[in-house]
């Protein structure tokens, strides 16, 4: 999320979680100052993740400025133990599956909006010690097919509920959020 615009409509769409870009040269990215106001607005009872692609420990502080519940980082990304967050790590294909961690993130486009390997997902989620989230290319039109074919915790998506980089679509949120609550309760 870009705006506490488009945070509040993912929220009043039924998302589960709202996920901002930090430190990163994504068109996603915001200041730690903008996602802590994003996160601040957002209902008690949606997660707030703070994500970051770009490994440097450097810019740890800026997650957790943000005071989200959780940070999606890379798999390798140190962080302090007493950070009092959750930890979603970022997997590709070749990444070691991670239990010092709340759950994995299998993803190897990064926001490009590429398709996930499912082959690799389903791997992952037969082996892996903590709950997986699904995501890469997923859409309001195959992210059914997807549940189905992997198995996931949890879905998570970007482009894919976008009108433009960065700018969520209502109507497309609404429609992936009600895809995805019908295979959970078919």
């Amino acid at each position: 999320m870009t705006s506490v615009r488009d945070a509040l409509l993912a929220v009043a769409a039924g998302a589960d979680a709202i996920g901002v870009v930090l430190a990163s040269p994504s068109p996603r990215s915001v200041s730690p100052e903008v996602a802590r106001e994003i996160f601040a607005a957002v209902s008690p009872f949606a997660t707030t993740v703070a994500v970051t692609s770009t490994g440097r420990p450097e810019d740890v502080p800026a997650l957790l400025f943000s005071r989200p519940d959780a940070v999606q980082v890379p798999a390798d990304l140190p962080l302090p133990p007493d950070a009092g967050v959750r930890v979603i790590r970022m997997l590709s294909p070749g990444d070691a599956l991670r239990g010092d961690c709340d759950a994995v993130i299998v993803d190897n486009s990064h926001g490009t909006g590429r398709a996930f390997d499912p082959e690799y997902a389903r791997a992952c989620v037969a082996a892996s010690p903590v709950p997986v989230i699904l995501a890469g290319g997923l859409t309001p039109h195959n992210v059914a097919d997807a549940i189905l074919a992997v198995r996931p915790y949890a879905v998570d998506v970007a482009s894919g509920v976008e009108a433009a980089p960065g700018i969520k679509d209502e109507r497309l949120m609404r429609a992936f959020v009600k895809v995805c609550r019908m295979m959970n309760n078919p």
